[in-house]
């Protein structure tokens, strides 16, 4: 969300010692931009701050800038007929929230006003960030708990790029039918995109979504069948989870055959028994697996393209993300631990 800035609003509580506590836990939690009383003008030395706008009497000092509340149709038309006339506009929307924001987003796009929108919630910010896909300019956090602006820090943290590496293929051999989850996404992945998933948490397979067409099934690219129960996959943030806790709602990590990854939310997990087929691979040093279903719509990413789990033979290479060190409930931690 590059571009996009987070606000802390800290002129509104009454008492100077509670705003304060505003800005200092604020800063705590990395957030460099506030909304700050007249008067307050010494909250500036309590931290580097990149971003400052000045209210009295609840209202900005500046002409550049307005702040108003949208909760009727003609609250709506009052501001839109700011566009181009303000740098920036600050709107709370109350309950009537998503189509005030698409219509000043639509009509500010290409008019140099910036659009902010006011936000209690972390929830609530993290739609006004993608409505329209541009979503809003930024977020102007509004709370009376100080200990709540933290919540807010990673909002527009974006998903970081993974390490992958190619390793070669040992064997692969049927096991006994078990369950198998396959994750629907609320997203749609272009062949060479998938989830990374794996039996060890220090080597995780980049399992396609069931994007290319094939003569049995109709593509599924919202979907990646991807594999046993036991699993890990990774999520954002550089974590993992087991496959078996991933439901409705999650978040996951969709990857491309570049280590280019996004976020993606899950809208359905489907737990299944199926056969199933055991692939061990080795970057030269360890052997590794991931247990897929045997099915030939279930492809892992190669190099150059993808190969369906029932056609890979030892030798083939396909690519994976190797990590050192163990996990402790899904973070990443330094210490010796042999999976077998």
């Amino acid at each position: 969300m590059e571009g996009k800035k987070i606000f802390v609003r800290a002129d509104l509580p009454a008492d100077r010692e509670d705003r304060k506590d505003l800005v200092t836990n604020g800063l705590e939690a990395g957030i460099v931009s506030y909304i700050l009383r007249k008067g307050d003008e010494a909250f500036e030395d309590l931290g580097k701050m990149e971003d400052v706008i000045y209210f009295e009497n609840g209202q900005p000092v500046s002409d550049d800038v307005m702040f108003s509340s949208i909760d009727t149709p003609e609250a709506q038309d009052k501001v839109l007929s700011m566009v181009g006339k303000k740098k920036t506009i600050i709107v709370e929307t109350g309950d009537w929230t998503i189509i005030p924001l698409e219509n000043m987003i639509a009509k500010f796009r290409s008019a140099g006003t910036t659009v902010m929108a006011v936000a209690s919630k972390k929830e609530e910010a993290e739609l006004y960030l993608t409505t329209m896909e541009k979503g809003v300019d930024g977020v102007v956090i509004q709370t009376d708990d100080p200990l709540q602006i933290g919540k807010f820090k990673n909002l527009l943290v974006t998903s970081e790029p993974v390490e992958l590496s190619e390793v070669e293929v040992v064997s692969v051999e049927p096991v006994e039918m078990g369950d198998r989850v396959c994750v629907d996404t609320c997203c749609l992945m272009n062949p060479g995109e998938g989830m990374l998933c794996g039996s060890y948490s220090n080597c995780l397979f980049l399992v396609q979504s069931e994007s290319e067409a094939n003569g049995y099934v109709a593509t599924r690219p919202f979907r990646v069948n991807a594999g046993a129960v036991h699993m890990y996959c990774m999520v954002p943030g550089g974590g993992t989870r087991y496959l078996s806790e991933i439901s409705a709602g999650d978040p996951v990590l969709v990857c491309d055959r570049n280590g280019k990854t996004r976020n993606a939310s899950v809208g359905r997990c489907k737990v299944e028994v199926r056969p199933l087929l055991i692939v061990t691979a080795t970057d030269g040093k360890k052997t590794y697996n991931v247990v897929l279903q045997n099915a030939e719509t279930i492809k892992v990413v190669t190099p150059k393209g993808s190969e369906s789990v029932t056609k890979l033979k030892k030798g083939d290479r396909v690519l994976a993300h190797l990590a050192t060190g163990g996990r402790h409930f899904g973070m990443k931690i330094e210490e010796t631990i042999t999976e077998k």
